[in-house]
């Protein structure tokens, strides 16, 4: 294993945003704000609310400023929000978003369905809100989907994503999450595009966001905290999706990386408890049954 700063992981719960965005169940701001307020509980570092994207690409979150408004803050998490453009931006700013997260993509042909703009394009964007977000002194996350695979070009190279990763740092990015978007990875696909950044970036010094299409996400983390990654986004009971992913199963379920970590003696320090209560609550609001292995074998 390699060294790392530290053993402690810190978890991003981006069930609120990405793990609901992609349901055909469309939940109420209620049960959306008791959702964060459960997760609050759990000990993660961060949660992403919602997304102040125009409701005719997401539906399912056009209540961003209610349940931004409704949620009770809790000192120790960081509440952000995925901002796609400067008016975007203006909303978090008045919902008083933490921490505000810019995406793009390592794919052109996907870029274009997932933003209706080209790389340059969603970097041209993003000048605003970043100038904005430093104004307001709210650290800039940006994502990078498809760094291992894109579903209509097939294997990305991790050059391109190395790349793409210098030209959002030189913008103002204050963290680059990699977001291996479709599902697709194995451990030694983590390897090389942790390789590609060496000279960028050092593991612990990312955000690493897995999707588990395949079931290998698992995998893939455990090969990326070997590299020495520290941080990774994850959603609760493993709920999820990529509306322009085609067949893009869920995010790494919480409960799964949790368990996992906290038996090989990382220092974790999630409330189990606490976040099979925020999977139950999203899993009756939904009305069905979530992906997680360990909430189905401990906490369902």
């Amino acid at each position: 294993m390699s060294d790392s700063p530290s053993r402690k992981i810190r978890i991003t719960e981006v069930g609120p945003r990405d793990g609901l965005q992609n349901e055909a169940k469309i939940l109420s701001a209620t049960d959306k704000i008791k959702l964060v307020d459960l997760l609050s509980a759990c000990g993660v570092g961060e949660i992403e609310v919602s997304s102040f994207v125009s409701p005719r690409w997401i539906p399912q979150l056009d209540d961003a400023d209610e349940v931004f408004a409704g949620i009770t803050r809790n000192k120790n998490v960081i509440y952000s929000a995925l901002v796609p453009n400067e008016q975007g931006m203006e909303r978090a700013l008045a919902a008083k978003a933490e921490k505000i997260s810019v995406f793009t993509a390592a794919s052109e042909t996907f870029s274009q369905k997932n933003t209706n703009a080209s790389i340059q394009e969603t970097l041209s964007r993003f000048k605003p809100v970043i100038k904005l977000a430093k104004q307001s002194n709210l650290p800039v996350r940006a994502y990078i989907s498809c760094v291992v695979a894109c579903p209509y070009e097939g294997p990305i190279a991790p050059s391109t994503v190395r790349a793409l990763a210098s030209k959002l740092l030189d913008l103002g990015a204050d963290e680059i999450d990699l977001g291996e978007t479709i599902g697709v990875a194995v451990p030694t696909d983590i390897q090389a595009l942790y390789e590609g950044l060496a000279d960028l970036l050092e593991p612990y010094e990312t955000t690493l966001h897995l999707h588990d299409t395949r079931g290998t996400a698992l995998a893939c983390a455990l090969a990326a905290l070997q590299l020495g990654v520290a941080n990774f986004d994850t959603s609760c009971g493993g709920i999820g999706g990529c509306p322009y992913a085609p067949n893009s199963a869920g995010n790494l379920a919480t409960e799964d990386l949790v368990y996992m970590c906290s038996n090989m003696g990382y220092q974790i320090n999630i409330d189990m408890n606490a976040l099979f209560a925020a999977s139950r609550h999203v899993a009756a609001a939904l009305d069905r049954s979530l992906p997680g292995r360990v909430f189905n074998a401990n906490g369902a």
